[in-house]
C-alpha cells in the first residue's frame, strides 16, 4: 500500500504598503482648486492649512485678485503702523470692540465680496447684535479665521498695484456690504490722501474737513494725519485725535 505524505501548506508572506514620509507642504506652487470661483469655495481654499500665509486674496463679483506685491516701505508699511498704533491705543483705553491688522479675512456673502483689508474694526455691539460672526476653524477650539457678515471700520492704503481695486471695486463693494466708515488713504505722491468715508444710502461721502480734522462716527474723534522728513530723510507720520 503506497504511503501517503501530508504536503505542508506554503508559508504565506503579508506584503505591506511601503511607508512615505508625511507630505510637506511645497510653498513654491500654489494649488487652486475648481471650485475657487464661487464664493464658497473661494472661502474654503483661502482657510485651507495649506493656503499661503502671506499670500493677500480678493474675490470680488466673482473675480479674483492675487496681490503679490512686496509691501513699499515709506507710503506703505510706516504709514499703516502709525494708523493702526493710535487706533488701537484708542481701543484700548475705550474698550469699544475688536481691531484686526491685515491678514484677517472678512466676508459679506450679500456683496459677494471677500477680502483682507488692511485693518478692520468690530464693535463690540455689532457682535452682540449679531451683524458679524466670528467663523471658527475647524477643529481648532476657540481659534477664528475670518469675519463673517458686517464690520464696523475698514481701512485700505492704496499702493501701485491696487489704485482701481481700493478706490473703485472695493469702494462699491464694501458700499454694498453697508460698512459704516472705510479710510481710504495714498501717500504715494506729493500730497498725501486721507479721506474717512461715511455711508450713505446713495454712496460713500468724505467726512467734512475742518483744518485738517475730520471726524469718525465709528471712533466718536476727531483725527488730523500728517507726516515731515525725519532727520535720514525718511517720513515720519503722526495721526492726531482729538
Amino acid at each position: 500500500m503506497a504511503s501517503q505524505t501530508a504536503s505542508r501548506p506554503r508559508a504565506t508572506t503579508r506584503r505591506t504598503a511601503p511607508s512615505f514620509p508625511p507630505a510637506i507642504p511645497d510653498r513654491r506652487f500654489l494649488h487652486i482648486p475648481a471650485n475657487v470661483f464661487t464664493h464658497d469655495g473661494f472661502r474654503e481654499w483661502v482657510k485651507a492649512n495649506d493656503f499661503p500665509e502671506k499670500l493677500r486674496v480678493t474675490f470680488l463679483d466673482q473675480e479674483i485678485y492675487l496681490d503679490m506685491s512686496e509691501e513699499e516701505l515709506e507710503t506703505h508699511a510706516v504709514v499703516k503702523a502709525e494708523t493702526c498704533r493710535v487706533l488701537m491705543n484708542l481701543n484700548h483705553e475705550r474698550k469699544l470692540g475688536k481691531f484686526y491688522l491685515d491678514g484677517v479675512l472678512i466676508t459679506n456673502a450679500a456683496a459677494g465680496v471677500s477680502n483682507n483689508p488692511d485693518a478692520t474694526f468690530v464693535r463690540r455691539d455689532s457682535i452682540r447684535a449679531g451683524r458679524v460672526r466670528l467663523v471658527p476653524r475647524k477643529g481648532q477650539k476657540g481659534q477664528y479665521l475670518e469675519i463673517e457678515g458686517i464690520p464696523d471700520w475698514v481701512m485700505e492704503l492704496v499702493s501701485d498695484s491696487s489704485v482701481e481695486k481700493d478706490t473703485e471695486k472695493l469702494l462699491q463693494a464694501y458700499h454694498r456690504a453697508r460698512i459704516p466708515e472705510y479710510w481710504l488713504i495714498d501717500a504715494r505722491g506729493e500730497e498725501m490722501i486721507f479721506r474717512i468715508l461715511l455711508w450713505r444710502k446713495s454712496g460713500y461721502v468724505a467726512a467734512p474737513v475742518k483744518d485738517g480734522w475730520q471726524h469718525s462716527r465709528v471712533f466718536d474723534r476727531r483725527f488730523r494725519l500728517e507726516r515731515q522728513r525725519e532727520e535720514f530723510g525718511l517720513w515720519e507720520y503722526t495721526l492726531h485725535v482729538s
